[in-house]
This record gives structure tokens, sequence and C-alpha cells, in this order.
């Protein structure tokens, strides 16, 4: 008799300079492998009296997941874009969302995410998106 059984994929996190801080990539997308599993059965007429692995073998590896993580911080003066939210909220006395009731004097297209702190109050519901 024979088996197959699953063998889940691991997952490895690496870090990326190239991407901005906190977003995350999947660069590899994991596949769970299967080790085959083969047995003799002992019957007694139709009856199975019992089972003994004899064999097993890695029918297929398993390949691990790979996720990069962003570790790029740009110069806030050369980017103009405050640093707690992705996409670029600009840096001002007072952030409001385009489209809404807020006074500016700078506003935000959205939605954007917030990777740090809310300073200008964008995310009213607290999901971690803000201007939505």
């Amino acid at each position: 008799m024979v088996e197959y059984r699953v063998i889940p994929f691991k997952k490895k996190t690496v870090t990326d300079s190239e991407l901005p801080k906190g977003e995350k990539e999947i660069r590899t997308p994991g596949v769970n492998g299967s080790r085959k599993l083969t047995y003799t059965v002992t019957y007694v007429g139709a009856k199975s009296t019992g089972k003994k692995l004899v064999r097993q073998e890695v029918a297929k590896q398993p390949r691990s997941q790979v996720t990069a993580v962003g570790t790029k911080v740009e110069d806030d003066a050369e980017s103009g874009c405050d640093p707690n939210y992705s996409g670029c909220v600009p840096i001002a006395s007072d952030v409001d969302c385009a489209g809404g009731s807020g006074n500016g004097p700078e506003y935000a297209d959205g939605p954007v995410t917030v990777t740090g702190s809310d300073i200008y109050g964008l995310d009213s519901d607290d999901d971690g998106i803000a201007c939505e």
C-alpha cells in the first residue's frame, strides 16, 4: 500500500535595502512537497490485521517561501514625504485627506498606509489605512 503525505513549505524572510521600509514582497512563492510512504499490509481473510512501514522517500521537495522586507529609508528633506506613511504624505504643519472636510494647508491623496505614527490623524478608523 502507498500513501502520500504533505511536507509543508518553510517561510524565510530577508531584508532588501531597495524596498521602502516596512514594504513586503514575496520573492519566491512557497510550494508544499510530498513524501511517499510504502507499507506492507497483512490480511486475515478480507480483514486488515497489520500495517508496517517498509519504505519512505521524498516524492517532491518543498520549496521555501522567501519574503523580502524593505529597509530603505528616504531622506525626508529630499523626498518631501513624511516617513510615517507609505506613498507620499507631505511634511507640513497640518495635512488633511484630499476631498475631505479638513482645511489643510496640505492634502494627501489616499489611500495611504500608516507605517509609523499617524501624526496628522488621517486614519480615523485606526485600521492602518489613511484617507480611504
